[in-house]
């Protein structure tokens, strides 16, 4: 990005040339905390614990103010509405824009853009998102990792005249809106399903038998154990891992597989499946079960598996749990996500040193629940459509995300023109 690109690569009319000369890079600072008149005074301070914040266009607000004396005797500078931030330390080559005047810490780079001559801030926001892996590369350091100054003084970017960089950002803000509405949308149905899911799951609320009369059975409060049983991930040795997959090779998930209630592909092991016992070969319907990990929240953490044409098995960090019954595997899906079972696995992990599970501690985990298995199966098919729905949201966002990128490869490098 900061090297010189090819004047054949130059759009006719675009300009390439230092981002400095098209914008004041500003830095930033952070008054001293041995003064409590320099803080909380209603200056919004754009700091590391905002990294949550960037990425989303404008920035509203801060987690911490400064004081107007902060700012007095300190090298930190109050920038207007507009300015564009980059992160170049922790959360490197996160950016946002200024929705109004904010000061930064100097753990960031901020740039003020003049919007009727040389460069629009939109424009330039796009492109810094276009380009976060290569600030991501650019970043050095043995423990903290940061972009030092003389790699901003020589970054370069290229820009078409003011009107055409103000059309592209008006076609991108096109889609960041529908990225936002759809965010939204996916966040409401999340908060949906989960009180849902504490009202079905509790028994506070009873549903329809197929004969139309609701629910009425006691619920029973028993351990995991009366759904399904624990089966132990595969230990494994690194001179056992296969280089290429064949028929006779078995694909074995591990806990970095787990996430967020969903399997992923990422950096899976090959096994010989001889190594493999039959019970311990993923059928559809099991869960994946993280049991041991560095970090305390993912151990209990469960994902389903949903089956298909590979084979694959967990790793000694995990374990399979598999329901009792095909007919109840869905409603076992949901105990497992259900606030039940984890208030009681943050009791078996309060006392713990070690981030570690044994599939008795899973077994044993007391769940209240109803026994009917109708009903058991009316709970899972009303939370499977919010799941459906979920999916559906989420499968929609990356899309446009995925959309929005491709785009902004095409407008940000001149690929493709816009029409003024």
């Amino acid at each position: 990005m900061a090297r010189k690109l090819e004047s054949s690569a130059i759009p006719n009319g675009w300009k390439y040339d230092l981002l400095d000369k098209l914008a004041v890079r500003c830095s930033g600072h952070t008054p001293s905390k041995s003064h409590p008149e320099y803080w909380n005074g209603g200056v919004k301070w754009v700091s590391l614990t905002d990294s949550y914040r960037l990425d989303k266009g404008y920035i509203y607000a801060t987690d911490k103010e400064i004081s107007l004396a902060g700012l007095d005797n300190s090298s930190a500078e109050l920038h207007p509405a507009e300015t564009v931030v980059l992160s170049r330390d922790a959360g490197i080559g996160k950016s946002g824009v200024m929705a109004s005047p904010m000061a930064v810490s100097q753990h960031f780079i901020a740039w003020k853009c003049d919007n009727t001559e040389k460069l629009n801030s939109w424009f330039l926001y796009n492109w810094l998102q276009l380009n976060k892996a290569e600030f991501e590369r650019q970043a050095v350091g043995s423990t903290i990792k940061t972009i030092g100054l003389p790699y901003f003084k020589k970054l370069k970017i290229s820009v078409p005249p003011y009107p055409e960089q103000k059309k592209i950002a008006e076609i991108l803000s096109t889609w960041d809106k529908a990225i936002t509405t759809t965010e939204q949308l996916l966040a409401n149905s999340q908060q949906q399903k989960k009180a849902l899911m504490q009202q079905l799951l509790t028994g506070k609320k009873r549903l329809l038998s197929e004969n139309g009369v609701r629910f009425s059975g006691e619920w029973n409060k028993c351990t995991l154990s009366s759904f399904g049983k624990s089966i132990r991930g595969v230990n494994y040795k690194p001179e056992n891992i296969s280089e290429k997959e064949s028929k006779d090779t078995i694909r074995l998930l591990r806990s970095t597989n787990i996430q967020n209630g969903n399997l992923n592909d990422k950096d899976l092991v090959i096994l010989p499946k001889g190594l493999v016992k039959p019970s311990q070969t993923l059928k559809k319907g099991d869960l994946t079960i993280c049991m041991a990990n560095g970090s305390k929240a993912l151990v209990g953490k469960s994902a389903p598996f949903e089956g298909g044409d590979t084979t694959y098995t967990v790793g000694a960090f995990c374990a399979i749990f598999r329901p009792l019954s095909d007919n109840n595997a869905k409603f076992v899906k949901f105990l497992f996500e259900s606030s039940q079972y984890k208030s009681q696995l943050l009791l078996i992990l309060a006392g713990s040193s070690i981030n570690n599970l044994k599939g008795a501690d899973i077994e044993s985990i007391k769940i209240f629940a109803p026994m009917c298995l109708e009903e058991q199966q009316k709970i899972a098919a009303v939370l499977s459509i919010a799941d459906q729905e979920i999916t559906a949201l989420q499968q929609k966002l990356d899309a446009l995300k995925q959309e929005k990128k491709a785009l902004m490869q095409q407008l940000l490098t001149g690929k493709r023109r816009v029409i003024i």
